[in-house]
């Protein structure tokens, strides 16, 4: 039987897809601001292809490393992030619970930006996976690299 009355209780009804979705808050190069749905568990690259948010070319390889405990570090022998095209800043919400930069990551961005273009908060967009304490980070992108020299 369908009630007519509204309760503030959600717990009760089926799972829904929103229940994995987070906003994220991009700024441009020119300071304009767009706020985007992404999935939790895709990467903030993933995001930024869905909305047409041009990053550049992806810095896809396969997952180094996985830290499995504070003593365990399990070496998964995949190459890494391949470029560092897909630089972006992230701040706000949820930001500690991105998993660490890797060396290979920070090697990545420091062979494809100068030093005074890599902050703290500088990542690779394909190496941060969204989580559900990430809603409402805002992510900066920055001037892009020139990718398309032929």
């Amino acid at each position: 039987v369908l009630s007519s009355s509204s309760s503030n209780d959600d717990s009760h009804g089926p799972p829904s897809v929103m229940e994995s979705i987070v906003k994220l808050n991009f700024i441009d190069p020119s300071g304009a601001r767009r706020q985007v749905p992404g999935f939790i568990g895709k990467t903030i690259y993933d995001t930024c292809e869905m909305h047409g948010i041009d990053l550049g070319p992806a810095s896809c390889g396969a997952t180094l490393e996985e830290v499995r405990s504070d003593t365990w570090t399990e070496p998964l022998y995949g190459e890494g992030p391949t470029s560092g095209f897909d630089h972006v800043l992230i701040t706000g919400n949820g930001v500690e619970t991105a998993k660490p930069i890797t060396w290979m990551e920070e090697r990545s961005l420091g062979d494809y930006w100068d030093d005074d273009e890599i902050f703290p908060e500088s990542r690779l967009a394909t190496q941060v996976f969204l989580t559900e304490e990430m809603d409402g980070m805002t992510v900066y992108v920055p001037d892009r690299l020139v990718d398309d020299m032929a």
